[in-house]
C-alpha cells in the first residue's frame, strides 16, 4: 500500500556551508535529508521511503546556533511517499529463483517475497535445467516472469549483526481469483 506521511526530521549540517550571513542553502538541507533518509530505509510503522513529495516547513537556524562540533541544527517538516506491504493487498513481482518447494520474488523494495509450493494450487514443479512450476493449464512460473500475488503475512526482521538491515519479509500466495503469471510487455516492477 502507498501512502502520503508527513514526517520531521532533524538535521545537522556542517557550518562551512552557511551563507555569509548566516544561512543555510535549502539545496545543502535537501541533499542532506535525502541522504539520511536513504541510510534509514524503513521503518516498522511507516514502511519503505520512497520519495520526498514535499517540503513543508524548515525551522533554519542561524549562524549562531551552531554547536561545539561545528554543525548547525535543523527541524525539518517534510511529506514522504511510502510503501508498506498489509496483509490481503495483491500485489506485482518478479521471480527470482525456483526451488522445489516454492519461489522467491522481488516487488519493488520488498526483497524477501517468498511463495511456497503449496500456495499455488494446480501447479506442479518440473526440475530441469530450467525449473518451473508448470498449472494444469499450461502457465508457467520460472524466472523473470512476473506474478501477481496475494499477501499472506509480513514481518519485520532487523538484522542483530549489524542493526542496519531493517525490511520486511513477505509470504506470498497464488490463493483466489486472477492470481498467477501475468503477460506484459515489459517489466512493470518498481525499479529502486
Amino acid at each position: 500500500m502507498f501512502k502520503e506521511l508527513e514526517i520531521v526530521c532533524k538535521l545537522k549540517v556542517l557550518a562551512k556551508n552557511l551563507d555569509p550571513d548566516g544561512l543555510i542553502r535549502e539545496r545543502t538541507i535537501i541533499t542532506r535529508l535525502l541522504e539520511d533518509l536513504s541510510w534509514v530505509k524503513s521503518r516498522k510503522r511507516d514502511g519503505y521511503f520512497l520519495a520526498v513529495t514535499k517540503l513543508k516547513k524548515m525551522n533554519i537556524w542561524r549562524g549562531d546556533e551552531v554547536d561545539e562540533s561545528e554543525k548547525a541544527l535543523i527541524r525539518v517538516h517534510c511529506v514522504c511517499r511510502m510503501f508498506i506491504p498489509v496483509k490481503g493487498e495483491t500485489l506485482q513481482g518478479v521471480v527470482l529463483k525456483v526451488l522445489r518447494h516454492g519461489v522467491f520474488l522481488r516487488c519493488g523494495p520488498l526483497k524477501f517475497v517468498y511463495l511456497a509450493a503449496r500456495k499455488m494450487p494446480n501447479y506442479h514443479f518440473v526440475s530441469g535445467e530450467n525449473p518451473a512450476f508448470l498449472s494444469d493449464d499450461l502457465s508457467r512460473i520460472e524466472n523473470d516472469v512476473v506474478l501477481l500475488f496475494s499477501v499472506l503475512d509480513v514481518r519485520w526482521v532487523i538484522d542483530s549483526r549489524w542493526d542496519m538491515t531493517r525490511e520486511f519479509h513477505v509470504l506470498a500466495s497464488l490463493e483466489g481469483d486472477a492470481l498467477g503469471p501475468v503477460s506484459l510487455c515489459g517489466c512493470d516492477e518498481l525499479g529502486l
